[in-house]
């Protein structure tokens, strides 16, 4: 009885312990070539309500609850979600805009736990008709929190990619018709 005891102590305590050797921070960044110039492609990003098209975490759930504070595609814009599906509960805010260059936001997430995470798209002119687009996003959790973060990287990889080859394909698409 004794060795099933200790053995399923250690199964409970191996992610805690684990945990405290993964680091609290995370930054993942990826990014696409999308065959539009630089400014339309720009212009596009700096609209939140733009990602109902292309962000897979916001086209999660089309039923969430979206409410919205502010001029969108302007600093102090808030973008809030509730869902009861995949989405949980929080907020966007964006934070920065240099034109033509970079917009910044703060994810405030409130369900399924609480966090701060920031985001950052970055255009790049890669030839006259064609922009780099960088989505990036950071952030750090408490202890024992850090394993989610751990364990979610690669699906947050994919993610970004998933939603990056939609803002493509919404350009390449357009282009063609």
């Amino acid at each position: 009885m004794s060795t099933v005891l200790i053995i399923i102590v250690a199964v409970i305590a191996l992610p805690f312990i684990i945990a405290l050797f993964l680091p609290r921070a995370y930054s993942i960044e990826r990014n696409t070539i999308v065959n539009a110039p630089k400014h339309d492609v720009f212009n596009y990003l700096k609209y939140l309500k733009h990602q109902e098209q292309y962000s897979k975490w916001v086209m999660a759930d089309p039923e969430q609850k979206v409410t919205t504070t502010g001029t969108d595609g302007t600093v102090g814009f808030i973008t809030a979600w509730d869902s009861a599906k995949k989405s949980g509960a929080g907020e966007q805010e964006i934070t920065g805009i240099t034109d033509g260059e970079r917009i910044t936001c703060e994810l405030r997430f409130t369900r399924p736990f609480k966090s701060v995470g920031h985001t950052w798209l970055v255009t790049e002119a890669h030839g006259a008709e064609s922009t780099k687009v960088y989505w990036g996003m950071s952030g750090t959790m408490p202890y024992p929190l850090n394993l989610i973060t751990a364990v979610m990287s690669g699906a947050l990889k994919k993610d970004l990619d998933i939603s990056l080859a939609n803002l493509k394909s919404i350009f390449e698409k357009a282009n063609t018709d």
